[in-house]
């Protein structure tokens, strides 16, 4: 089943020279195309495992159970989350493997791409509470979207998260 989602966020107009707004789909592993799905775990090879310098198994087994949230722009997957309700990977609903191009960064893409991210979650679960494993790096990031650090702090493939919950 492919959602079609609103735009959150920015309204400004698109001059011919700058990027275009992204255009998004929210789809289950089912409904991915081979080549949806081959740019998804591309991007966050680029991500997680290139820039991070992190090995970890990326294919996990939670991309069949999630909602995959892809952001394309000029035809290029430059914006990727992946949606969980609750109870997949905590009680609450969850947002994982949230990756923006290099390139794309400092755009405000990674802003819109979490606000896509709830709405997503609320469209297909309702408005709920949702809990993230965020790197603590990126806290202040996850606080502008109402996440708020719940105390639990671990190490994961080598890199410091903590737990973060949006109330509902």
């Amino acid at each position: 089943m492919t959602f079609k989602l609103w735009s959150v966020g920015s309204s400004r107009s698109h001059e011919a020279h700058e990027t275009p707004p992204p255009v998004w789909r929210l789809m289950s592993f089912e409904d991915l195309r081979v080549g949806e799905l081959y740019e998804a775990l591309r991007l966050r090879s680029e991500v997680f495992v290139v820039e991070q310098q992190c090995v970890f198994q990326d294919i996990d087994g939670a991309d069949r159970e999630a909602m995959h949230l892809l952001g394309v722009q000029g035809g290029e997957l430059t914006a990727y989350a992946r949606c969980f309700e609750a109870g997949a990977k905590f009680p609450e609903a969850s947002i994982g493997r949230v990756a923006v191009r290099k390139s794309a960064r400092g755009t405000g893409l990674g802003h819109l791409l979490m606000a896509q991210a709830v709405a997503a979650i609320s469209q297909v679960w309702g408005p709920q509470a949702i809990r993230i494993g965020a790197q603590t790096q990126l806290q202040a990031f996850y606080v502008k979207h109402g996440f708020k650090d719940v105390g639990t702090y671990y190490l994961e493939d080598g890199i410091p998260h903590l737990e973060m919950l949006r109330e509902a």
